[in-house]
């Protein structure tokens, strides 16, 4: 392979050959069926509930609910970026089954904008896990560690770190037409074949040396900063909480113990096959391998990677809807968005005669504005 070929190999990931001899990119059927499938339905569906989910625990905390501890401001972090992360995601969907075709800034953002998100949702749930050990196994030490300023810091270092780490994600993913079809010269007049330019939004090295280094540091770190970091942090809070629980005999705190297991159980079913598929892949990245062999890593990594996407819909449920103080402030924006809607749907309904009869159940159920707010 001669230096033309040898570049444009570690452009766009497509071996040449020789100047005489091409070899034809593996089709990965396969993954292309499973992607078909799981791009334009299961995906929707994720961003679907996963909007949905974020957007009710920003609503609530920016309406009913202000931050007033650290585990209010975690938790709005957390939900801000699994919400932007639902937002990327069917733009990322679209790059992966189609040809990109909004241009290199778009790409550069979309894509790092997507690993900010990764690493800082992840790091914020170890956080999570570090304010509940504090809490509750730190407990008289808690009020001096768990203050407001504090908490605000910490999500300003965890994002800056988050950035930082997503620096060779802006900066390497390009916006170009792959090698495949640009290098390839077909008579379309004798095959009536029209050329269309395809763009795609990829990793793009300018030479060997930093493709090499790029391609095991970016997963790498993923694995060791989004992965392995929170998964011990979590293991090991979650671990000294679940003994001073248990030591107390209390039927709320075993009902917590429960809890807590099923939040590090959801972690570890969403992320750990999906990170199983990437550390293989990143250790075998420059084996040789058969199409056959390749196109099934891809299905393995299209399906964990959805199974992953699954948590930032489930975050809310575990993390936020679980208490019974953030239940009640949702239950508040639903009665509010139902006496909105019939304020408005039906106007004509609000009488004399309709006012006194709200007037007179409301003496009968004996609720007023002072019951209407919701009690720790």
């Amino acid at each position: 392979m001669n230096s033309t070929d040898q570049e444009a190999y570690y452009y766009d990931g497509y071996d040449y050959g020789n100047d005489t001899e091409i070899f034809e990119p593996c089709s990965n059927q396969n993954n292309q069926s499973v992607q078909k499938v799981i791009g334009p339905y299961v995906h929707s569906i994720i961003c679907i509930l996963g909007f949905i989910g974020n957007s009710l625990v920003i609503v609530t905390y920016a309406c009913y609910k202000k931050a007033k501890s650290m585990t209010d401001v975690y938790l709005l972090n957390v939900a801000i970026a699994d919400l932007l992360f639902v937002v990327a995601l069917p733009l990322i969907v679209y790059n992966e089954l189609t040809s990109w075709s909004m241009g290199p800034i778009a790409c550069k953002l979309l894509r790092g904008s997507y690993s900010v998100n990764l690493y800082s949702g992840m790091l914020l749930l170890a956080c999570i896990s570090t304010d509940r050990y504090i809490a509750i196994v730190q407990a008289r030490r808690s009020f001096r560690l768990r203050s407001l300023p504090y908490s605000r810091v910490i999500c300003t270092v965890v994002w800056t770190i988050a950035l930082l780490l997503s620096l060779p994600t802006f900066y390497y993913y390009n916006w170009y037409e792959p090698g495949h079809t640009s290098g390839i010269f077909i008579n379309e007049t004798e095959l009536n074949i029209t050329h269309h330019v395809e763009y795609v939004c990829e990793f793009r090295f300018p030479d060997p040396q930093t493709a090499l280094r790029t391609k095991i540091a970016v997963p790498s770190i993923q694995l060791a900063i989004g992965f392995f970091l929170p998964l011990l942090i979590m293991i090991f809070c979650y671990s000294c909480i679940i003994g001073t629980l248990l030591r107390a005999r209390n039927f709320q705190r075993h009902k917590a113990v429960r809890v807590v297991l099923v939040v590090v159980a959801v972690f570890i079913v969403c992320h750990l096959p999906y990170n199983a598929v990437l550390l293989y892949d990143t250790t075998n990245m420059f084996k040789e391998q058969s199409c056959e062999e390749a196109d099934a890593l891809q299905v393995a990594t299209t399906v964990t990677q959805t199974i992953a996407y699954l948590h930032c819909c489930l975050n809310p449920v575990l993390y936020a809807f679980v208490g019974v103080k953030f239940r009640n402030h949702f239950r508040r924006i639903v009665q509010d968005l139902w006496c909105l809607g019939k304020k408005y749907i039906a106007p004509r309904r609000f009488s004399r005669v309709t006012s006194e009869m709200y007037v007179s159940r409301r003496s009968v159920d004996g609720s007023s504005d002072k019951g209407s707010s919701f009690t720790m």
